[in-house]
């Protein structure tokens, strides 16, 4: 993960959200959880800024899409998912994989908060697609 690769990852993310019509924040991380890059647009909420890198981190971290961690982590924890004070566990944050195969492993994560859980999810993946064509 470097700052040129995460920077243009928050632009597609920026992009989508403006074909979304949604007012977005964006972060992206490497595969410790530290923040690579954020964004955010103006208008978009403050609490942005803490939850957008809190799905990246968990989405690293679980090797899961944040939207999958979303009922697990609604239930309470549990032995199946980690709990820590950065995670955030609703949908908008996707792990970011590097290499196939026996070498493949988490990079780092994209997580984006603002919109509706669709419209993260979507920014997000749009982030993502930028990272797999690399």
């Amino acid at each position: 993960m470097d700052l040129e690769l995460a920077l243009r990852m928050c632009e597609a993310a920026l992009k989508q959200a403006a074909r979304e019509g949604a007012v977005i924040s964006v972060a992206v991380v490497d595969s410790g959880g530290h923040l690579v890059s954020f964004q955010r647009m103006e208008g978009a909420g403050f609490a942005g800024a803490s939850l957008a890198p809190g799905k990246a981190c968990a989405a690293a971290a679980h090797r899961r899409p944040t939207a999958e961690l979303a009922p697990t982590a609604a239930s309470g924890p549990g032995e199946h998912l980690s709990w820590h004070d950065r995670f955030v566990c609703v949908g908008g944050g996707i792990p970011l994989w590097a290499d196939y195969g026996e070498t493949e492993r988490v990079a780092g994560g994209v997580g984006v908060s603002g919109g509706t859980a669709d419209q993260d999810v979507a920014c997000a993946e749009a982030a993502s697609s930028v990272w797999r064509t690399r």
